[in-house]
């Protein structure tokens, strides 16, 4: 992962003294290079965490094209890096190394902002038009790379992290009526493109926009759409094995050591599979991690959401991969004191022990490995949750994660409960998404249910996994 952060005055005024700072805040994001861009108009900034081309990749990078210079900062990953880089190569376009920003940045200075139909990744990016004196942004289509902004005395302001947006303008962190709502009766999930604190809005995944002496224009270029089945099973099978098997091959190119998370469970047990097998191949061997806490064993109590323990099949797993193994096993005491940590890398209260936990797991993984790939939100994607699967859950109207919605309330104050109704509040959520749900003419109810959870799970449950994932690297990118 990468930090990225911009000021943006098209009519000009920009001073950078603060550029610094607001890359001092995003160090953790990027511990490896830095950079900055500097100009009466624009102010793009950026910290690094190397894993491809680690010399030639420094950021901001910019390129000419037909007499114009473009400069991007960008915080992603690429998996069409090659054969998008072949077509710019036929188009004319000349490249000094081999990162996914060069591409990334040439493909903008040829296609436009049709340059996201183009890739197939992860990312945020911000790229300015010189001549245009225009800013061009986009994130990709499931929310995976973080983009928060404001606006403020006509100038558009952007960055990775909420941090960095108060560390640019100065302001105090405030939040209001919705604000409180959003932390307490949907935290750890959000509104997507709220970003809880006044003033800061967030990037809704699949969106891109400019910003210059026009104003903002921000719009959608990518959704969920219910389309006919014509795959036999067969079929079906095959192609989702081709996907996945291709999704995780294109996530191990790095120039850096890459490893994978390894619970026992069936998505983690799949990756690391696919992972050892590509890496024998090219005469490596694979390292994977596994968490455990201490006296598990003996307090451990089986639930809907993990049924039985990890440590049998882990074992059985290592032994099957031939792999290297790393056993990380994290004490209370540090687990609560992480907990502070997690909360400062996510700018928002989150999940818990789960954030705290996932935070110290990954800097032991640091240690060893750069890169490490884990099975997060398959789940979300092939129905592995209770609603999903148990009928009683499914039918539930309202978030079937969230059915706590007048307890949650009991601990707002009533200055608050006063403004907005807790229960209309998550109501109306609920139905705005499942209202928007793409489904085709004359599905059976159970086909329709389903089609509500995959859109539920999409823009909420899934962006919470993705926020916790994002927030608590620390140092380590978790694919």
């Amino acid at each position: 992962m990468c930090g990225i952060a911009g000021e943006i005055s098209p009519r000009g005024g920009i001073s950078g003294d603060n550029a610094r700072d607001i890359q001092t805040a995003l160090k953790k994001r990027g511990p490896d290079q830095n950079g900055l861009y500097l100009s009466d108009s624009a102010v793009l900034i950026h910290t690094r965490l190397c894993v491809v081309d680690i010399e030639n990749g420094r950021q901001p990078m910019s390129c000419m094209h037909d007499g114009n210079r473009y400069v991007i900062v960008y915080n992603g990953e690429l998996y069409n890096t090659a054969e998008l880089r072949s077509e710019l190569i036929e188009r004319g376009c000349e490249f000094k190394g081999h990162s996914d920003t060069e591409v990334v940045l040439n493909a903008f200075a040829v296609f436009g902002s049709e340059c996201v139909y183009q890739f197939n990744g992860i990312f945020a990016f911000a790229i300015w038009d010189e001549k245009k004196r225009r800013l061009f942004f986009a994130r990709d289509r499931i929310g995976v790379k973080p983009f928060f902004y404001t606006i403020e005395n006509g100038q558009f302001i952007f960055a990775s992290e909420i941090k960095g947006i108060l560390k640019a303008t100065g302001r105090q962190p405030e939040i209001d009526a919705q604000g409180v709502m959003e932390i307490m009766l949907i935290g750890p999930g959000r509104t997507p493109g709220y970003g809880v604190f006044k003033g800061i809005e967030e990037l809704k995944p699949a969106h891109c926009g400019f910003f210059d002496d026009k104003g903002l224009r921000i719009h959608p270029y990518w959704k969920l759409e219910d389309r006919e089945h014509t795959e036999t099973f067969e079929q079906t099978a095959e192609h989702v094995r081709f996907l996945v098997t291709d999704a995780i091959k294109r996530q191990l190119v790095s120039d850096v050591p890459v490893g994978t998370f390894l619970s026992g469970g069936l998505d983690s047990s799949l990756i690391s599979s696919v992972a050892a097998r590509v890496m024998k191949e090219n005469g490596q061997k694979l390292s994977t991690f596994t968490v455990s806490y201490k006296n598990n064993d003996k307090y451990f109590k089986a639930s809907k959401f993990q049924p039985n323990s990890d440590s049998d099949f882990v074992g059985q797993m290592v032994d099957y991969l031939g792999c290297d193994s790393h056993l990380i096993e994290i004490d209370t005491p540090d687990l609560v004191q992480a907990l502070f940590d997690a909360v400062d890398a996510r700018d928002l209260p989150g999940m818990a022990d789960v954030d705290s936990s996932l935070l110290l797991f990954c800097r032991e993984i640091k240690k060893h490995v750069t890169v490490a790939l884990s099975g997060e939100c398959a789940d979300e994607i092939f129905g592995g949750y209770p609603w999903y699967r148990n009928p009683t859950v499914r039918a539930k109207d309202g978030f079937p994660w969230a059915q706590s919605t007048l307890y949650r309330a009991g601990f707002i104050r009533s200055e608050f409960t006063s403004q907005i109704d807790p229960e209309d509040f998550v109501r109306q959520k609920y139905l705005d998404t499942v209202n928007a749900t793409s489904k085709l003419p004359n599905l059976s109810p159970l086909e329709s249910r389903m089609k509500e959870m995959i859109n539920l799970n999409h823009h909420w449950f899934m962006q919470t996994l993705l926020d916790d994932k994002v927030a608590n690297k620390n140092k380590t990118t978790c694919k």
